[in-house]
């Protein structure tokens, strides 16, 4: 049997493709908003598409800030993607009628990519580092973008938190300038790209993790 993973159903977007792929790669996936389900499967998915400030309330909403803190508190995996890496954050830059705060696993402000061509659309190569467990077989692949926004620093150098147990590893890429590409740190995984959209390397990348779940 393979690992149980829950997809955070919390109405970011059409999440499928993340569904099936995370299939593909030996996982039992289920798309749910069920805080029992979400807080006892083996690794949460946290998908994230559209504006931060409208994620923020659809976690909300689904008491998402509260699962993902009790995941972590107690040590068990969860991967944030696009946006859903973004929400990882204090905040973001990015306008709306309505903000709210990131849920601050990780210090910082989402801001706007400052590139002649926002948003960033298509594939890129990503500088992951030593030690990676994410990446590990797909170093030098290239991955699928679709964001306006992004972290541009990363401020955590010292390991921090109940879940911190090592330093953080970070892994950049480039549009008009370097910004944060993803982030493994404990049982908290990240990436600004989409891995179910990016081809045999995203489905590497995925199987990674999957593997990691226990």
């Amino acid at each position: 049997m393979g690992a149980d993973v829950v997809v955070l159903d919390y109405g970011s977007g059409n999440v499928r493709s993340a569904v099936r792929a995370l299939e593909r790669v030996g996982a039992r996936v289920e798309l749910t908003a069920d805080r029992a389900r979400a807080l006892g499967c083996d690794g949460l998915f946290v998908p994230g598409v559209g504006n931060f400030h409208a994620c923020m309330a659809g976690l909300a909403a689904a008491e998402g800030p509260y699962v993902v803190d009790r995941r972590l508190s107690g040590g068990r995996p969860v991967l944030g993607v696009c946006v859903g890496m973004q929400v990882m954050f204090e905040g973001s830059d990015e306008p709306s009628d309505a903000p709210l705060d990131g849920l601050g696993e990780w210090p910082g402000t989402v801001s706007r990519l400052r590139a002649e061509v926002v948003p960033h659309m298509g594939w890129s190569q990503v500088e992951a580092p030593s030690g990676t467990r994410l990446f590990a077989g797909v170093e030098s692949e290239r991955f699928y973008f679709v964001h306006s926004y992004a972290a541009h620093t990363w401020d955590l150098r010292e390991p921090e938190g109940s879940f911190a147990a090592v330093a953080p590893l970070v892994t950049m890429a480039e549009h008009g300038e370097r910004f944060v590409a993803a982030v493994e740190n404990g049982p908290l995984s990240a990436t600004q790209f989409h891995p179910e959209k990016s081809g045999e390397a995203g489905l590497h990348l995925l199987e990674n993790w999957v593997r990691g779940l226990g």
